[in-house]
Parts: C-alpha cells; sequence; structure tokens
C-alpha cells in the first residue's frame, strides 16, 4: 500500500499490526522524522550513488556538486536511524563508487567512517562480487567488479541468528575403509605425523591418537562434519604461537596438540558474496541493481522473524519483496511515485513464507 498520510506509519509499527508492507511516498530524511521511536527491527538499503544515475522522482541526493557535500548529506539522513531503529537492531548499507577526473573517490568507506565517528559499531564490511560485472573500456585501470555491504550496529549485543545462515554441511563418507570429511580430511596424514613426531612426548602421542580417533567417531556419528588438527611441530597454532596471546597456544605447549572443530550445523557465511547483480525480473525503468540475493543473509541473519525491515531508499522494493518473502515485515520510502508503483505491484505477487 503506498500512502502520503503520515498517521499510517504509526499504525503500520505497532507491534501487534498484520503482515504486510507499507511504501510511503516522500524524501527520506523528512519522513524518517515522523517515525516512532525504536519501531522498526533492521535497516536495509541501497541509496542513490554519487553522480551515477539521474532517477525518477523530485530528490537532489546523488546530484551534489562534490562528494564531500554527497557524503555529508546521506550521514544527515542517517542521523535519523538511531532513534528510529530498535537498540538491538542492525543497519545494512550497500554503497557504490564513483570515479572523478580518474580518481577512485573512496565514497563507500568515507560514509562508513562517517557512521563509526557518528556512534555507530561497523560489524562486517562485505564484498559484493559481482562475479561478472559490466564492460570496461578504459586502457589504464582494471575492471571494477565489487561493491561494500557494510553491516553496523548501536550496541554490543544485538539481534543476529547465525544458525539461520549457516551452510548445511556436506555429509561424511569413507574411502578405503576409513571415515573421510566432506573436505577430504580421513586422519590419515594426522596419524601418521603423531606417530612419527619428535616434538611429542611418548604420553602426548598415545593421548593425540586417541583424541584423534574419538573425534572422527564423531564425525562418522554425524556429531562434528570436519576438524583440523594441531600439532606441535607440525602445524602452527592458529592466531598466534604466543601462549601469553593465544589460549590455543598454550594449550599445544601444554597438551602438544589440539582440534579445532567445525559447528556441526555447517560454516557461515563468509565476507565475500558471490552475487550476479542482473535479477530476471527487470523490466522496469529502475537502473540500479540490488538483487534479491543481497537481502537475504542480512534479513535472516539481523530481523526477528514477524520483525520490521525499513528501505528508506526503497526504489522497486526489493529489499521489502525479500523481508516479506521471508516472513517479516517492510516499511519503504523513496521520492519516485513510480518506483512504489512497481514496487507495490511486486509485493503483491509475493508468497509469503513463515519461518
Amino acid at each position: 500500500m503506498i500512502v502520503d498520510a503520515p498517521d499510517a506509519i504509526a499504525e503500520f509499527l505497532r507491534r501487534d499490526a498484520p503482515m504486510g508492507c507499507l511504501l510511503f511516498h516522500g524524501d527520506a530524511l523528512t519522513t524518517l522524522k515522523k517515525f516512532p521511536a525504536f519501531s522498526v527491527d533492521m535497516v536495509m538499503t541501497s541509496p542513490p550513488y554519487w553522480g551515477q544515475r539521474k532517477y525518477s522522482g523530485d530528490s537532489s541526493l546523488g546530484q551534489e556538486a562534490t562528494y564531500p557535500e554527497y557524503v555529508a548529506h546521506l550521514l544527515e539522513i542517517f542521523a535519523e536511524l538511531p532513534r528510529v531503529l530498535r537498540p538491538e537492531g542492525s543497519f545494512w548499507l550497500n554503497l557504490g563508487d564513483t570515479y572523478r577526473d580518474k580518481n577512485l573517490c573512496g565514497i563507500p568507506w568515507r560514509v562508513a567512517l562517517g557512521l563509526q565517528d557518528a556512534g555507530w559499531i561497523l560489524r562486517n564490511s562485505v564484498i559484493w562480487n559481482k562475479v561478472k560485472g559490466s564492460p570496461c573500456n578504459a586502457k589504464d585501470k582494471l575492471r571494477n567488479i565489487h561493491e561494500n555491504l557494510f553491516h553496523f550496529v548501536r550496541q554490543r549485543e544485538y539481534y543476529y541468528d547465525v544458525d539461520a545462515i549457516r551452510e548445511p554441511p556436506k555429509a561424511a563418507y569413507r574411502k578405503n575403509g576409513r571415515v573421510t570429511t566432506a573436505t577430504g580430511v580421513s586422519g590419515s596424514k594426522y596419524e601418521r605425523q603423531i606417530r612419527q613426531s619428535a616434538a611429542l612426548t611418548p604420553e602426548e602421542r598415545e593421548q593425540a591418537l586417541a583424541t584423534l580417533e574419538e573425534t572422527l567417531e564423531k564425525v562418522e556419528r554425524g556429531e562434528l562434519y570436519d576438524f583440523r588438527m594441531i600439532i606441535r611441530g607440525e602445524q602452527r597454532a592458529t592466531h598466534s604461537d604466543e601462549a601469553e596471546v593465544s589460549g590455543r597456544a598454550d594449550e599445544l605447549q601444554k597438551k602438544g596438540f589440539y582440534i579445532l572443530p567445525y559447528h556441526p550445523k555447517g560454516p557461515k557465511p563468509g565476507d565475500v558474496w558471490n552475487v550476479i547483480p542482473e535479477d530476471s525480473w527487470r523490466s522496469d525503468s529502475h537502473y540500479a541493481p540490488f538483487p534479491e540475493q543481497l537481502c537475504e543473509i542480512p534479513i535472516k541473519a539481523t530481523c526477528p522473524p514477524g520483525g520490521i525491515v525499513l528501505d528508506p531508499f526503497a526504489g522497486t522494493g526489493t529489499a521489502l519483496y525479500v523481508a516479506q518473502r521471508l516472513g517479516r515485515r517492510g516499511v519503504g520510502i523513496d521520492v519516485s511515485r513510480e518506483y512504489l508503483e512497481v514496487a507495490e505491484k511486486r509485493l503483491a505477487t509475493t508468497q509469503v513464507m513463515l519461518l
């Protein structure tokens, strides 16, 4: 539903309101000032980039004469978010860079550092690898095929469901009669290193072999899907070899070995995401790519089921579309009624999945 009346915001943002999405036609800064305090669970957005495109609607954002003016304009808008966002909420910002006079301006990090200076805590800087990106005819620089996606929070403790975004572990199998993890760890190399080690005492070798056998039995029972073993004299301690700063190094000194178990529910995603920017549905007049896949991990991890996702630069509603599909509610703001009408039609086709 597209609305212009500010009264609709407070009504929609009631915690007991029904599922759905609200699209607000207006300027982001002016509209955010009308939001109730601590009313949304998460912000996911990709604002207009500086000097890149002329978007539909009456907005000066991205059209500033200089990048410092653009950065200051964005920070002024984002200064409203700490009041609007619940204390345990997250803010995800996708932002691209711009060249001027052959100079890469570093705009995403200028904004990120400005947000840190304003009290935000930066938890991750995700590299969005566009995989193929756009053609580049420049003969004196590399092709740009990545953008930044920043994850900010306001406090040390915040909502984060890491299990919701884990990658399902692959099953172990048997090879030459030995149980083997999906990454090929059978324990045979570790066993050989333990037996041949001159850095372990006989008692340490015996304990290491017993621990290795116990770990492989856990793999076979499905209690553990993968592991690494660090053995004194064979592998370096993780993080540091100094026992004063590393508990693992201390363990290695005292026992001669330790096991690094991988989480039984699978690994969590890394901070480089391979996401092709083009979406198959795109047939509208909004030129900026903002793929659905880029929104899925942030929403699953940092917005509780039934929570509210806010996009203050909603465009054609990608973040809200993903939020609704994943069983969350959404509210979007945009100066372009044309884009919001596309978003409204898009949201009407969403099959809501209640988690």
